[in-house]
């Protein structure tokens, strides 16, 4: 009844599609004879008619046979399906070869553009037509079902494809849940595009003849209409696509119908002035035939435009799949933008209000473009004041949208808002969206930025209307006043580089006025009576080093992007006049911005960052040398000044940027460099020999501990990036860390800076290690290395705790030393912390970073609060700063790796503050080494159940409802989502973690056959959080091992053995164990039935009805030969061990609760269990053959 199926009709290299059309001879069907599959008995006939209507259709499609080589073979295009897949040959061309055929015979046509739809839809099976006059109503309301046939395997659809009633059978495989608009690959992936154009010029040729006679559209319509009503995903997907823009095509039409009507009826018009008395006129009855024919053509498009929408559109814009949805959204804002004086209502819009709610951001994104579109046209957005009343809150809510790229469409839509619609948005809602020019995702910045710009920094007029007083930087000084005063607003003071990126696209005119910055910094209050404040001035001077740096790197700011921008041509081009124009302008300026800001330490920090974007060269090329001495002058009086940190660190940096042995200014430079650095170590030199010369060593006067604090930073500072060996620091600065291990009276304030001396100055001397040093000068230097770890040891219990820092960089020094490749160096000077040293580290870090803080309840004021917020903020800095110092150890092996357990036990508790640390030292430990890694982590699981167990009663065991145990299960929950959804790449280290887990669960078990409850049998409900990432033969090696442990049936089935019998569900989950156990001799045991109800199952979509028990047991000969034929094929891969099949003494505890087994010596029954149950267990069953092939790595663990 129904032809084969042929299973390569998806190939393009067939000559004929599977899917054929079954009709009758054109004057068969003028008689309105009902052709039906089966009512031509004989073979003989089926052959005949068959024969008869592809003779007519390769007639018909013989001027549109397109070749194509593929393997060696040259392939022939016949059906419609078959040339626009190829997309070989101009569509006109293919559309003007089917007009034509349609005009010769517009049945057999008509069925081949109807095959064409069925076969877009990707359908394997036949098309059976029947005439529609020639059934009753009531025959016709019966026959539009969509049923599947349990018996054959095949799925039915009957709908009207007027004049016929259409029956399309097809051979159901959800498995290949595959059609032409969604498969990938090139030879599909132009078939959207070429369908949709394939519809469009359709219209188009028929437009003038055909579209309007009352019998193709008609046809075409019910078509589409009736295959987006299926349960198929793929005809309601292919036919929803192709009734959209089938409507979008009419809809041109119909404008194009609409002007050629008002033309008519203005040229009637003249023509009736034209025309004196009463006198009848051809032209004139002419024109209005013709203005007459136009409006029966509006009504008929008219017509088809409503049977669309509301047969396709409103039953399908809500559709279970996504695509479908953005399909209708999509193409919706389409009609409204081209056909505004029908669509533009609410009773349209609504559609496109609703779908910004939708879960899915492919349909959010679909009604934002739409929407964008309609509101950047000015004389449409006063139509839309409901519809914006309606829905501004959510567009303006969208921004925060999960999906970026529908948050940066929502920021754009609001921008055409703000333009075109006056007052749509609030001053609340503008404040609101200014503050995205801080996010990190740079799309979206850029978009809010561009809202910043336009919205508030810029106004219209500007450029040609000066600012009174403005002189000729205007424009400039008024931007940047609005900008400086929005900052100072937002008061988010860390984030001006995140600013001036946003707004670089669009403000880069004005950032790079650094003229106009410079002079607004220098001028006086007598120039000009708007003279900045200190924190405009403060903001003003990072605005300037935010834009160089911007101008100068070309790539965003550090937290926004992925990676460097790679530049192009013409972006490197302007960078380089940028950095050019930078150099020429700060040169001269700087040092008097040094000198007028000397005092402060903010501003100069700031402004001494700058000369490291100079072009160098411009110094010796543009003979500015004196402009040079002016700025090292500058810099040298404010190192003298200063003893802040980001002062003296920005002033080392500066000398080190100029000191390049590469340009004409370093002798120049370098002589400035030791003029300053002898000075500094002769005032440091000065008051180490007034300290030492005193009584007992130890000076009480403030101010002198104040200075010796000043000396010690300003050369600390210029050591970490100069070398100051030559002077002789090691020595000064180690005395007094040894005078204090000793004594124990120096303040604070010197032992810090002395012991960043020390760290400095040692790295200088490994860095100045010759490739062949003598071995005596190794081994001093590895004395002394070893000296400063002890030194820093002592130090650890200091208030200050950068000696903790200091020491874990030093230890990750040493232990990666190369020296050059000198192998007996590294030898020498290599250095791994010893045990003491270790525990302490992981004590300090359990102290300071871990240690809970009573937090005092008191009655603050607004001030107060926010500085107890900031130092909180402050500390909790300090603690993510140590405990990644201490994560760098354990990752690159300088400590045991052991000890990440007592990091992993705080990862739950603390994982808002310190989550992202732990996580990635897991990951990286895991990287190193997967076996090390996962003992660790089970290591952690253990102590912390110990430590539960001593807390807890020993009479009454383990609380399951426990606070600590309930956080245990918890933490395990996290670190088995730690591993992903690789389990391929992850079931060593999970194996590894089940087979620890279960040894330690039975540790301490009384007898050997292990029958006495174990003390730590509860443990096994922690690892069962592991057990889902498990593959499905795992398991069973997992099981097996465990059977080890339970060698015979257990005499107690109380409540504390729950914990075995949970663990072994856990394990069980999903599979196919029981049949496993059940089978005997390693054979799988026959399934009957499910097999076969799975597959009717999953192919009626969750439709299947239900089946009586008679009709399971006639199938069932059918469907045990199916099962059997599975479980050969997974025979024929590798076989499991015979440990893991014969355990059927163990049934009790291998069966999970909702599947029990009942069986007796000659069949087994099945109870509780549900078709849709059975069905999955059988379908896993290949499964886990197929995963099971390679069983090497879990088997190797368990052999450990």
């Amino acid at each position: 009844m129904i032809a084969e199926p042929n299973a390569a009709s998806n190939l393009p290299s067939q000559k004929e599609n599977a899917v054929h059309d079954e009709t009758v001879p054109e004057s068969a069907v003028q008689n309105g004879s009902c052709v039906r599959n089966g009512n031509l008995k004989t073979p003989r006939e089926k052959r005949k008619v068959r024969e008869q209507c592809e003779n007519v259709r390769r007639n018909s499609s013989s001027s549109r046979r397109v070749s194509q080589l593929q393997n060696g073979e040259v392939v022939e295009a016949v059906t419609l399906f078959e040339v626009v897949s190829m997309g070989k040959q101009a569509m006109q061309s293919v559309v003007d070869d089917w007009v034509e055929a349609y005009k010769q015979d517009r049945n057999v046509a008509l069925l081949d553009l109807i095959n064409f739809f069925i076969q877009c839809s990707g359908c394997q099976g036949m098309v059976t037509a029947e005439m529609f006059q020639s059934l009753q109503k009531n025959d016709v309301m019966q026959k539009m079902t969509e049923n599947f046939d349990e018996e054959t395997g095949l799925q039915y659809k009957k709908f009207v494809a007027y004049p016929w009633i259409l029956t399309v059978t097809w051979p159901v495989d959800m498995d290949n849940e595959d059609y032409p608009l969604i498969r990938t690959g090139p030879y599909w992936k132009k078939f959207k595009a070429n369908f949709c154009e394939f519809i469009a010029v359709l219209v188009q040729q028929c437009q003038c003849s055909i579209l309007y006679d009352s019998y193709l559209m008609d046809t075409i319509i019910s078509l589409l209409t009736g295959l987006a009503d299926s349960m198929v995903r793929a005809f309601r997907h292919t036919s929803t696509l192709a009734a959209m823009k089938l409507l979008t095509a009419v809809v041109s039409v119909y404008l194009n119908l609409d002007v050629n009507k008002h033309n008519a009826q203005r040229l009637y018009e003249v023509e009736k002035k034209r025309i004196s008395g009463k006198r009848t006129n051809y032209r004139l009855d002419q024109l209005e035939r013709k203005r007459k024919e136009y409006e029966h053509k509006l009504l008929e498009i008219q017509n088809m435009m409503n049977a669309i929408f509301k047969g396709t559109f409103l039953n399908r814009y809500r559709d279970v799949i996504p695509e479908i949805r953005a399909t209708c959204i999509e193409e919706i804002g389409s009609w409204i933008k081209t056909y505004p004086d029908a669509f533009l209502n609410d009773s349209y819009l609504k559609y496109i209000g609703w779908m910004l709610y939708d879960k899915q951001a492919e349909v959010r994104l679909k009604c934002l473009l739409g929407l964008q579109g309609i509101y950047s046209r000015k004389e449409l957005v006063s139509r839309m004041d409901l519809f914006t009343v309606r829905f501004k809150d959510r567009i303006v809510s969208m921004p925060l949208d999960k999906d970026h790229e529908v948050a940066v469409q929502a920021m754009k839509l609001l921008m055409l808002m703000s333009q075109n619609c006056e007052d749509a948005l609030s001053a609340e809602d503008c404040e609101t969206l200014y503050q995205f020019v801080y996010t990190t995702h740079r799309p979206l910045a850029v978009a809010a930025g561009e809202f910043l710009y336009k919205r508030l920094l810029s106004h219209e007029g500007d450029e040609e209307v000066q600012p009174k007083g403005g002189g000729k930087f205007g424009a400039s000084t008024d931007h940047l006043k609005r900008l400086i005063r929005f900052f100072l607003e937002s008061e988010l003071h860390k984030h001006v580089a995140y600013l001036i990126d946003s707004l670089w696209d669009w403000a880069g005119k004005f950032l790079k006025d650094w003229e106009c910055m410079t002079a607004l910094l220098l001028k006086n209050a007598e120039e000009d009576g708007e003279e900045l404040s200190d924190a405009h001035e403060s903001v003003l001077i990072e605005i300037i080093l935010a834009t160089v740096r911007e101008a100068a790197e070309g790539h965003p700011p550090v937290g926004r992007g992925a990676a460097k921008k790679i530049l192009s041509v013409k972006e490197k081009k302007i960078q380089l006049e940028d950095c050019t124009k930078i150099t020429e302008h700060f040169i001269m300026v700087l040092p008097q911005l040094l000198a007028k800001y000397s005092t402060d330490a903010q501003k100069v920090a700031n402004l001494l960052q700058i000369p490291q974007y100079y072009d160098l060269d411009v110094y010796s090329t543009g003979h500015l040398e004196k402009h040079l001495d002016a700025l090292l002058r500058e810099v040298k009086d404010i190192v003298t000044k200063h003893s802040d940190i980001s002062v003296l660190e920005a002033s080392s940096r500066t000398y080190y940027v100029l000191c390049s042995e590469e340009i004409a200014i370093y002798s120049q430079v370098d002589c400035a460099r030791t003029q300053l650095i002898d000075e500094l170590m002769g005032q440091l030199n000065q008051l180490l020999d007034g300290f030492w010369q005193k009584e007992e060593g130890f000076c009480t006067d403030a101010g002198e501990i104040s200075r010796m604090h000043s000396a010690l930073r300003r050369v600390a500072a210029f050591h970490n990036a100069h070398n100051l060996t030559k002077w002789n620091l090691y020595d000064k600065t180690l005395r007094l860390l040894v005078f204090e291990m000793e004594h124990g009276s120096l303040p604070v304030l010197m032992i810090l800076p002395a012991l960043q001396c020390t760290y400095f100055s040692l790295l200088w001397q490994l860095a100045a290690i010759s490739e062949n040093p003598p071995k005596e000068t190794l081994f001093a230097l590895g004395r002394e290395l070893r000296r400063f770890c002890q030194i820093c040891m002592c130090f650890l219990h200091h208030k200050e705790k950068d000696a903790f820092t200091i020491l874990c960089d030093w230890l990750l020094i040493l232990s990666h030393q190369d020296s050059n490749n000198n192998e007996e160096a590294v030898g020498l000077l290599n250095y791994l912390p010893s045990t003491p040293l270790q525990e302490k580290l992981l004590l300090f870090i359990q102290e300071h970073v871990f240690m809970e803080e009573e937090e005092e309840s008191k009655d603050l004021t607004e001030e107060e609060e926010r500085q107890d917020e900031s130092c909180k903020l402050d500390d909790l800095h300090k603690k993510r700063s140590l405990l990644a110092a201490y994560c760098k150890l354990i990752v690159y092996n300088v400590v045991e790796m052991t000890a990440a357990a007592e990091i992993y036990k705080h990862y739950v508790k603390t994982y808002n503050d310190f989550g992202d640390i732990i996580k990635e030292t897991l990951s990286r430990t895991r990287h190193n080494n997967k076996i090390q890694s996962a003992k660790t982590l089970i290591l952690c699981l253990q102590q912390l159940f110990q430590r539960h167990a001593e807390s807890q009663d020993s009479s009454s065991g383990v609380d399951f409802s426990s606070a600590s145990f309930t956080n245990m299960k918890e933490l395990a929950r996290r670190f088995s989502l730690t591993f992903g959804w690789d389990q391929v790449k992850s079931r060593e280290s999970v194996a590894m973690i089940h087979k620890e887990g279960i040894e330690f669960a039975f540790q301490g078990a009384t007898g050997v056959d292990g029958k006495c409850l174990p003390p730590n049998l509860s443990f096994l409900l922690i690892i069962s959080e592991f057990s889902n990432k498990l593959l499905k033969p795992d398991k069973r090696l997992v099981y097996a091992y465990l059977q080890r442990y339970i060698a015979e049936p257990l005499p107690c089935r109380g409540d504390e053995w729950q914990p075995l019998i949970w663990y072994r569900n856990s394990l069980l989950a999903n599979e196919d164990e029981e049949s496993s156990v059940l089978g005997g001799s390693g054979e799988w045991s026959p399934m009957g039935t499910p097999k076969m109800s799975s597959f009717k199952r999953k192919l009626s979509n969750g439709s299947l009805p239900d089946t009586s028990q008679t009709e399971a047991a006639s199938k069932a000969p059918a469907l045990q030969r199916a099962s059997q034929l599975a479980s050969a094929t997974g025979k024929s891969r590798k076989r499991l061990k015979s440990r893991e099949m014969h355990l059927q003494e163990h049934l009790p505890f291998l069966c999970p609760g909702g599947l029990r087994r009942r069986y007796c010596k000659d069949e087994i029954k099945t109870e509780d269990v549900s078709e849709e149950g059975q069905a999955e267990d059988v379908i896993e069953d290949v499964d886990v053959d197929v995963v099971g092939a390679d069983q090497v790595i879990p088997a190797r663990v368990f052999e450990l």
